[in-house]
């Protein structure tokens, strides 16, 4: 690839001074009040893909927040990728545990510190500049296209009418994601599977009003006491699901490939020290890595009721909710899993509280062939410049609309991410490595002249 190392170094700071200036803006999907940010993010978005060199470039409409759509043509008869990737970011609450501002990018020891920096937006943002660089120096080997949506954070409910909606303008032979991470700084991987998801809210009601837990306590259900008596029973003592028929659907992992998986470096004392963790916990027969890549798990993500304030205040409250998600593995349908919850939740209530179920938002699971063009290119990219070959490896993590891209547009997608797994993303003090956003535009050209060669 020719100037490709000279063109990054002389660009490098416009690069990174372009990065911050999307980081700046607040695009937080789950909040009402960002609204206008969304469309200020898109707009953002269009002005660098046609600065890069993109035939076009529309801000399209969905239900919910829009969609930066971009292609280059140069011959129809050559193999298209289409690149996808959000400009939407978590909430940063608790906020006040940031070390510095979320929105307002700074690089300390060697790390990009910033709410996006990692997901997604630095990394999205390595697939515009590496694209820059092919268009720029005429070496762009095959079509490229761009979907960059602002809903994946909160399930990309629009993305799959959009998708459904724009078939024919999607149609590619692969679909290019980098959203995920890599082992090691020095041990690059691709991810080849991806958890799927179902999410609730739910919440228990007692009586009629707040009570005071003198005169009414050991009387009444007390909702904060029944909703964790309640969730406690989703788990037995081997942190196995305790849900009806949930293991049902499940494909359980071969000997085989679970001796290969064990192949990948990990260092569980490392992994304690990184989260300042005595003991690790979970489903008892399985290691850390199977635990978070090949077995489901339920776990609350977020609870509240009663009197949180300053100082003390002796109420029973009338109400207490709950959050809960549950990752899936391959054949699990997510939909089913929804109704399973709903109803073992609700059977296991007591007399004398009212239980309502949710559900929010849910996704497949995904599952890449490692015998495809677009694996085999992408593996070649990485070892060209890491000098060493990846290690496929699936995620614990959910990316809903990747199976969603399968059902309904029938292209695979590839996930080459160049996050670290120590990278805070949806926490305070998310970071991303500066070297890990420059090898992410050096390796991309390399997936495209792979990738075009392979597809002849």
């Amino acid at each position: 690839m020719q100037n490709l190392n000279s063109y990054i170094e002389e660009n490098k700071q416009r690069f990174m001074d372009e990065l911050f200036g999307l980081i700046r803006i607040p695009s937080i999907s789950s909040m009402s009040d960002h609204k206008s940010d969304m469309v200020c993010c898109a707009e953002y978005w269009k002005e660098i893909i046609l600065k890069a060199g993109a035939d076009k470039c529309e801000i399209m409409p969905t239900k919910g927040n829009p969609v930066v759509y971009a292609e280059k043509i140069i011959d129809i008869n050559k193999p298209t990728v289409l690149v996808y990737g959000h400009y939407d970011v978590m909430p940063i609450d608790p906020v006040e545990l940031w070390k510095t501002n979320p929105f307002e990018p700074e690089i300390h020891n060697g790390k990009i510190w910033a709410r996006g920096a990692d997901d997604d937006k630095g990394q999205s943002f390595m697939h515009a500049k590496a694209f820059e660089f092919m268009v720029k120096t005429n070496q762009l080997p095959c079509n490229v296209k761009f979907m960059i949506e602002g809903e994946e954070e909160i399930g990309s409910e629009s993305l799959y009418d959009f998708c459904k909606e724009n078939k024919e303008m999607l149609k590619a032979d692969v679909i290019l994601v980098s959203d995920t991470s890599m082992i090691a700084s020095d041990i690059p991987s691709i991810t080849t599977g991806l958890r799927g998801l179902s999410y609730w809210e739910v919440k228990v009601t007692g009586a009629n009003r707040d009570l005071h837990s003198g005169l009414y306590g050991g009387a009444v259900a007390n909702p904060i006491n029944v909703l964790c008596q309640m969730i406690a029973k989703m788990l037995d003592e081997n942190n196995h699901i305790t849900i009806p028929h949930f293991y049902d659907d499940v494909l359980e992992v071969s000997e085989y490939e679970r001796k290969l998986m064990a192949e990948a470096p990990f260092n569980l004392d490392k992994y304690k020290k990184e989260l300042n963790i005595s003991e690790i916990l979970g489903e008892k027969g399985y290691t850390t890595n199977e635990r978070t890549g090949i077995r489901p798990t339920f776990d609350v993500c977020g609870i509240w009721g009663g009197y949180t304030g300053e100082g003390a205040k002796t109420v029973i409250p009338s109400e207490a909710s709950a959050k809960i998600s549950t990752r899936l593995v391959p054949n699990q349908d997510f939909h089913k899993i929804g109704e399973l919850f709903k109803e073992y939740f609700k059977s296991v209530a007591p007399d004398g509280v009212k239980v309502e179920v949710e559900f929010l938002h849910g996704g497949d699971c995904y599952v890449s062939p490692i015998d495809m063009p677009a694996y085999k290119a992408a593996e070649k990219a990485l070892e060209t410049t890491f000098g060493k070959r990846p290690i496929p490896t699936r995620s614990g993590g959910s990316i809903p609309i990747i199976a969603g891209f399968e059902k309904i547009l029938g292209i695979k997608s590839i996930l080459m991410g160049f996050g670290l797994g120590e990278d805070a993303i949806h926490s305070p003090n998310e970071n991303y490595p500066v070297s890990h956003f420059y090898k992410g535009i050096e390796t991309i050209p390399y997936f495209y002249k792979y990738f075009a060669e392979l597809m002849k």
